[in-house]
């Protein structure tokens, strides 16, 4: 059995990717620009620099990012203050399990702190985690294993002892690189034929990988 598990958070334990991409969509529209979900996909798992250069390359260098990021942000929050965003299907069996089966639980995301911690808060998910590593904990972002390597460091644990849990293609490869065993639960992203290898275990919902870690 592992000792430790470690969770990203957007599109893997909450339904947040949704909301963004309709956000960004909506913004986009409002102002003139030819948006789509193929360009949002782009995005995904991705830190905030880089996505700034991916809408820059697309819509010029005098794209307002900051400006619609910050906007998207606000809107993001507003929800999330009002009516919450949804947990993903199995997210409180998997995590029930963990906890009964005595493995540390840590946070492994790009989203900021502040972001991260409402997040868990509102979804009542905090109480379930050992430790968080977010964003503006780490240096190099994803597909970097910095921050899965930082949340094993945390949980004073070896990589090779970790499960890591994500649904983007770049998180993957981030859990992979850093030695872990890895998880992929797609939400809007399928795994490519590059990814593939680099998944141990691949299920469509979270509750799914309780058979494969009793395996361990």
């Amino acid at each position: 059995m592992i000792k430790g598990a470690i969770l990203d958070m957007d599109g893997l334990m909450i339904d947040s990717e949704r909301v963004v991409y309709e956000t960004w969509q909506r913004m986009m529209d409002e102002n003139g620009y030819d948006y789509s979900f193929e360009v949002y996909l782009q995005t995904i798992g991705k830190r905030k620099n880089e996505v700034e250069k991916i809408y820059r390359n697309r819509y010029g260098s005098d794209f307002p990012y900051w400006d619609f990021a910050e906007q998207c942000h606000e809107s993001y929050l507003e929800l999330l203050r009002s009516s919450g965003i949804p947990t993903k299907p199995g997210l409180f069996q998997l995590l029930d399990f963990l906890k009964e089966n005595g493995v540390k639980i840590a946070l492994a995301t790009s989203t900021s702190r502040e972001t991260a911690t409402l997040n868990l808060q509102t979804t009542d998910t905090l109480r379930y985690f050992d430790a968080l590593v977010c964003g503006n904990d780490v240096t190099n972002g994803k597909p970097h294993p910095e921050v899965f390597l930082t949340a094993a460091k945390k949980l004073g644990l070896p990589p090779k002892d970790c499960a890591a849990y994500e649904d983007s293609l770049t998180g993957i490869r981030s859990a992979h690189d850093a030695g872990m065993i890895t998880v992929m639960v797609p939400d809007y992203l399928q795994p490519d034929e590059d990814t593939l290898p680099l998944i141990n275990h691949l299920c469509a919902t979270l509750d799914e990988s309780i058979p494969f870690l009793r395996t361990l």
